[in-house]
């Protein structure tokens, strides 16, 4: 991984305390990027911001924000306040944000369940991506990546809620890139990480064996570079890595 990849790139990235969110951040700090740490948890945030800000790159923000409540208002406020902190300044999001209740039987889950992952699977992931394009679009490259799951593309029993809300993600995403053909400057793609040592890996299959994922480290490279300069030209792509 360059040590410049993403060297003066602003970079927003979603459920950044723990698990993917945190490994994206500090990979991205280490590649030369100044990265903008957000999560609902002002303990867990400060603990990952104290950790970059030790770690000899760029200074990160770190902003508390609660993708379950917000409303219209908060978005437009949160964009305002990101401009300001950054000098008007965005080169990307990464959507590591994500909500999972349990894998059940569909007469087992509750509209509840299903309206709330939508709304930090799908809906969260649009209302910010709208909130931050016009400090997007005039950054001279942008990239926006959505983190999908393999049953978004492929439906099985017990995984409900979840893998519908991340199927729309995937629409989300192509359609976004679509819209965004004609800017040569912003680009969207959905990257599955797979069978990772993550917080929710582990909680979506927990008969399986640490040994049978991959590290978080191991796919740090594909963040990387679909965040950098390199992956320009490349839009509406679902990535398996």
């Amino acid at each position: 991984m360059s040590q410049s990849a993403l060297q003066d790139k602003t970079i927003l990235i979603t459920g950044a305390s723990q698990g993917l969110g945190e490994q994206v951040a500090a990979a991205y700090t280490a590649a030369g990027a100044t990265v903008i740490l957000m999560a609902r948890s002002q303990k867990k945030l400060e603990k990952v911001y104290d950790s970059i800000a030790q770690s000899g790159g760029a200074e990160p923000f770190a902003v508390c924000f609660d993708l379950m409540a917000a409303e219209e208002s908060e978005y437009e406020r949160l964009a305002h306040t990101i401009a300001e902190a950054t000098g008007g300044r965005l080169d990307g999001i990464v959507h590591c944000a994500s909500y999972f209740y349990a894998l059940s039987p569909l007469e087992f889950q509750t509209v509840a369940e299903w309206v709330n992952q939508y709304r930090i699977n799908t809906v969260a992931p649009m209302a910010l991506t709208r909130a931050m394009l016009p400090m997007l679009k005039e950054s001279p490259d942008a990239s926006v990546i959505f983190v999908g799951e393999s049953h978004g593309e492929t439906p099985q029993a017990y995984w409900g809620g979840f893998g519908a809300s991340k199927a729309a993600l995937n629409y989300l995403c192509r359609v976004a890139a679509d819209e965004w053909e004609r800017f040569d400057n912003l680009r969207a793609n959905v990257l599955v990480p797979g069978s990772i040592n993550s917080p929710q890996r582990i909680k979506t299959h927990p008969g399986e064996a640490a040994s049978e994922r991959k590290d978080m480290a191991d796919i740090m490279p594909a963040f990387v570079y679909w965040a950098s300069r390199e992956s320009r030209g490349r839009s509406g792509e679902i990535v398996y890595l």
